[in-house]
């Protein structure tokens, strides 16, 4: 029986009593007594009072307590953590076709309450026996703190340290719930996906985007809950992202590289479809991966991009109409210009047309060819590719390109040819898609995007009769030039490659390269653009650690593998050859 229902009883019996007797206050048939009756009167009246005040008093002090665990920090007090910071979910990412790549976990974390461990010693070595690398001396210093209420000794634990903890039986030690980020794919998409924090907050990739759209603002007042949230859909393909990743990790491996990247583009709306860069990490577990795996080399990373930037020094002077495919440039001779000799890795010692400076990779010929353009021209025309400027995409890490203060002819004729301008290879496979997708820029994203969302966004930065003309230049030289290594039977891949010397203690070593391949395909009617790039490689095939040997297979190796998945459909010719479309 409660105490309120106690006391509702004593008052019936009261009552019922009081119906016995007379109008005089005596019971019927006997005879008044007035002191009697005022005595007995005054001992239950007090008798309820007492009652009535024992109760209001324990139901004070119980309030009062429940006062005082209120007001106290919520970090000294383990029963009263705020479950919003251990229980709030993060939405699930998805890819393009609905596939998991990144969700919430429930787990457990392990905390003290110093005060109730009985022995602190006794504590540690017991734990010890079930987490080998706990730092003892930490952790008896946390527990032999008789004055603190509460201390974590370990977040995210798995179930099976969980239930061994649990057999030991320790005073004062208990857990609470948490959620965990779990990525199925493990390091697949580490660059894209990023990671979080032990208190799951995004640090890096799309996790800090979607933070940063607003998620971490709420839960820092508290509005997150453990309610499922709608998931976040990307714009790439784990499928195609499990090749890239493949590819790139095995170039690293293969060619003895100092690192390794691809990107997979959709020209027509700047959809990322995959993209990699190693050494690369797990986000299950990111601190493994140090300094070297965290770099995400394909936007965060600038490098010289060599013979690659032909392909806009010869589109610029195309737009600009004093050029054309038949126009022919003086390539007999290596070029003095201003105290420095330029000359022809290739060199033919004779004119070349137009696209024979791009088959053969002259620099000469390319130099003559933008030195018509001009330096402001130049200028002009890399801003509006992008590749002067910081790319804009959702992902965080995005470095600036760096160029000359002072541009000079030196500096105009040797970033003409990819020396003197340090950009990302992410930004130069964007820039690529604009020069073969019919002049149209399109800024780069990792998430879902139609043609007429892009269009809505794209800039047009050349003619389309000179994105006609780049093709025809990217199909030359995937036929007759270095871009053979990256030819696909039946998928018609054309591109350009680039082998850049890099920059030891301000000077150019010949014996350390950056090779990059930027292809399109198929090249008929380009639908993605493709840029690998492998950096100071010393195994190349055939012995060779230039781009035509180490980043065109790479080119060759992602399309035969990811092409069908794309649903590209292969051309070939009646006797099974492939096809090859002429303009």
């Amino acid at each position: 029986m409660s105490f309120l229902s106690r006391i509702m009883v004593l008052k019936s019996q009261a009552h019922f009593s009081a119906g016995a007797y007379n109008r005089f206050g005596a019971p019927e048939g006997s005879v008044p007594i007035e002191g009697s009756r005022k005595k007995r009167s005054s001992q239950a009246k007090s008798r309820v009072g007492l009652l009535i005040c024992g109760f209001v008093a324990v139901y004070c002090v119980i309030g009062a307590r429940l006062v005082e665990y209120a007001v106290k920090d919520p970090e000294t007090v383990s029963s009263i953590l705020p479950p919003d910071r251990l229980l709030a979910s993060r939405p699930d990412i998805i890819d393009r076709n609905g596939e998991v790549l990144a969700t919430d976990i429930r787990t457990v974390s392990l905390f003290a309450e110093p005060n109730k461990v009985v022995d602190a010693d006794d504590a540690v070595e017991k734990l010890f026996t079930v987490l080998p690398d706990l730092d003892m001396k930490g952790t008896y210093k946390k527990l032999a703190n008789r004055n603190s209420h509460f201390a974590w000794l370990r977040r995210q634990l798995t179930p099976k340290q969980q239930s061994q903890i649990l057999a030991l039986g320790i005073p004062g030690i208990g857990f609470r719930p948490e959620k965990r980020r779990f990525y199925p794919g493990g390091a697949t998409a580490a660059h894209i996906l990023g990671y979080v924090n032990i208190d799951n907050r995004g640090v890096a990739g799309m996790e800090k985007y979607i933070d940063d759209q607003g998620l971490a603002d709420l839960a820092s007042v508290g509005m997150t809950s453990d309610q499922p949230l709608e998931p976040v859909k990307l714009s790439i393909d784990i499928r195609v992202q499990n090749i890239v990743r493949d590819v790139v990790a095995n170039a690293v491996t293969n060619y003895e590289a100092k690192g390794a990247g691809a990107v997979i583009l959709d020209i027509h709306t700047g959809e990322v479809l995959a993209m990699a860069s190693a050494p690369d990490f797990d986000p299950n577990n990111p601190l493994e991966g140090a300094k070297e795996g965290w770099l995400n080399r394909m936007s965060n990373g600038t490098f010289e991009m060599g013979s690659t930037f032909k392909t806009f020094s010869l589109a610029m002077a195309l737009d600009t109409g004093k050029v054309n495919l038949n126009s022919s440039f003086d390539a007999t001779q290596p070029l003095r210009i201003g105290g420095f000799t330029i000359h022809d890795f290739h060199g033919q010692r004779r004119w070349l047309t137009l696209p024979e400076v791009f088959q053969y990779s002259s620099n000469v010929g390319t130099a003559r060819i933008i030195d018509i353009v001009g330096i402001d021209a130049q200028k002009d025309y890399l801003t509006k590719l992008g590749l002067l400027t910081k790319m804009k995409t959702e992902l965080p890490e995005v470095k600036m390109p760096s160029q000359p203060k002072v541009w000079k002819k030196i500096n105009s004729v040797t970033i003409s040819f990819g020396h003197g301008v340090s950009t990302t290879p992410l930004q130069t496979a964007v820039a690529g898609a604009a020069l073969v997708n019919g002049g149209k820029m399109i800024e780069p994203t990792f998430l879902p995007r139609s043609r007429e969302q892009a269009d809505e966004v794209a800039e047009v930065v050349v003619k389309k009769s000179t994105s006609d003309d780049v093709r025809y230049l990217f199909k030359l030289n995937g036929i007759k030039g270095s871009g053979r290594n990256a030819d696909v039977p039946g998928f018609n891949v054309g591109g350009k490659t680039g082998t850049a010397d890099k920059v030891v203690n301000g000077r150019y070593a010949t014996n350390l390269n950056f090779n990059a391949f930027l292809a399109a395909f198929p090249i008929d009617d380009p639908q993605y653009v493709v840029l690998t790039f492998c950096d100071e490689p010393h195994n190349g095939e055939k012995g060779q650690n230039i781009a035509a040997y180490t980043a065109a297979p790479m080119v060759k190796n992602i399309i035969a593998r990811a092409a069908p998945i794309l649903g590209v459909e292969p051309k070939f010719g009646d006797d099974g050859s492939a096809m090859l479309v002429s303009y």
